[in-house]
């Protein structure tokens, strides 16, 4: 097995697709036999904190969901950009959709606006934002929400009270706009097998155990989806 992919419980509750957001890839797998997918967000979509660019978390889903669907052409498509808020990466929605006419977009939002100490009210006017982009273009989308980091870490200490108030938030969210929820934060409880719980030694950035875990639950739920 890959890296830390032994060692990675599944939760089935926190890896849930909520909600039943995912029909245009289902036809798009069914009639096309194709699966493209934009992923956005910061750094854990970009990969940082990998060993090896291909060791991140969209290198690891494409690969891992061709295995679990090999009649499917699928790309997943890395446009993580590290330190974004949910601001930022609304502001570059429409560009990227247009440049990759995805067929799901995998959206990260959350942790960096914890970290920003950004307001609520400010994060949900910037998915505000990003929706009304994703629901033009007629897109599927599945939230990611916040990772966990280590409890013992020093750099952020106590912000994992935070960060899943804003996983809790996301989800009640997720569910009212329609869209698919992967319930990170919760899933990360399980990770005790991993390497630091898959966080790096700057107690943020996931490192090759928490990216292989993460893709392959994510190829687990979304390859079943799908089908």
């Amino acid at each position: 097995p890959a890296p830390g992919e032994a060692a990675c419980p599944v939760n089935a509750a926190a890896l849930t697709l909520a909600g039943d957001g995912l029909y245009r890839s289902r036809a798009a797998v069914r009639d096309l036999s194709r699966l493209n997918i934009l992923a956005i967000g910061s750094s854990s979509i970009e990969g940082v904190g990998a060993s090896s660019r291909d060791l991140g978390f969209v290198p690891r889903l494409q690969a891992d969901l061709r295995a679990r669907l090999p009649d499917v052409a699928v790309n997943v498509i890395n446009r993580g950009i590290g330190g974004e808020s949910a601001f930022e990466t609304a502001n570059r929605m429409q560009a990227e959709i247009t440049a990759y006419k995805p067929d799901l977009v995998i959206w990260q939002v959350g942790t960096n606006d914890v970290l920003r100490a950004r307001p609520w009210n400010d994060v949900m006017a910037d998915i505000a934002r990003g929706q009304a982009i994703l629901d033009a273009a007629n897109v599927d989308v599945l939230l990611i929400d916040p990772q966990r980091l280590p409890e013992d870490g020093v750099n952020f200490r106590g912000k994992n009270t935070e960060l899943g108030e804003v996983a809790r938030l996301l989800a009640v969210e997720g569910a009212r706009m329609g869209y698919a929820v992967q319930h990170r934060f919760d899933a990360m409880r399980g990770w005790t097998g991993l390497t630091r719980g898959g966080i790096g030694p700057d107690d943020l950035h996931m490192n090759d155990d928490g990216y292989a875990c993460w893709a392959s639950v994510t190829a687990d739920s979304l390859a079943a989806a799908v089908r």
